[in-house]
């Protein structure tokens, strides 16, 4: 009976062995947890010229929106819609900041955002800087930028139109649903303040 049971341990030992090596093989090095990466670190230029960086919007949940002030209709009804969230919002959006990305920084230069951007809530930050730097900026925040071309040499840019909900550490909470209205979606907002 001893004969029988040393090699049956033996093999119940190897088979244990090899599949805890198997599991661990198996295990990535890096499994995804929690809130997903999105955003980063950026060095951009608002509208009045000055440089702007991710860590200029610490200390309070805000909102980021790529864009660009040619685009025709998705840009100025979401720059609308986000200025009548924080309207709705109140005393509650003290301290709250939106930075408008934009995705076109050729045309877009600091005192065409601050031309573009009059019409819409203060609290709304144009930001712009080298292709390269806007292009980091897009790809740190997961988003989509092209330049289609229009008629007579014209363009358009297609693009991300997330609005992204940032916390006070510059993590992403989630999406801001403008599909309801305002009061709706500042309630929903509120929340994540």
């Amino acid at each position: 009976m001893r004969r029988a049971l040393v090699p049956l341990l033996a093999f119940c030992l190897g088979l244990v062995g090899i599949t805890g090596a198997a599991v661990f093989a198996f295990i990535p090095d890096k499994a995804p947890i929690g809130t997903p990466s999105v955003g980063g670190p950026f060095t951009l230029t608002d509208q009045d010229g000055r440089t702007v960086t991710d860590r200029d919007f610490l200390g309070a949940t805000h909102l980021v929106f790529f864009g660009f002030t040619h685009c025709p209709d998705v840009c100025p009804t979401t720059l609308q819609q986000i200025s009548d969230v924080l309207a709705a919002l109140g005393p509650r959006a003290k301290g709250m900041r939106v930075a408008f990305v934009t995705v076109d920084p050729e045309r877009d230069d600091p005192a065409s955002l601050k031309t573009y951007l009059s019409s819409f809530d203060p609290r709304i930050t144009g930001l712009t800087g080298s292709p390269e730097q806007v292009a980091a900026t897009v790809k740190a925040y997961r988003g989509y930028a092209k330049r289609v071309p229009g008629k007579d040499g014209d363009y358009v840019m297609e693009h991300t139109a997330l609005v992204y909900v940032m916390d006070a550490q510059n993590r992403f909470l989630g999406a801001l649903d403008l599909s309801r209205p305002p009061e709706q979606t500042a309630a929903q907002l509120a929340k994540k303040i």
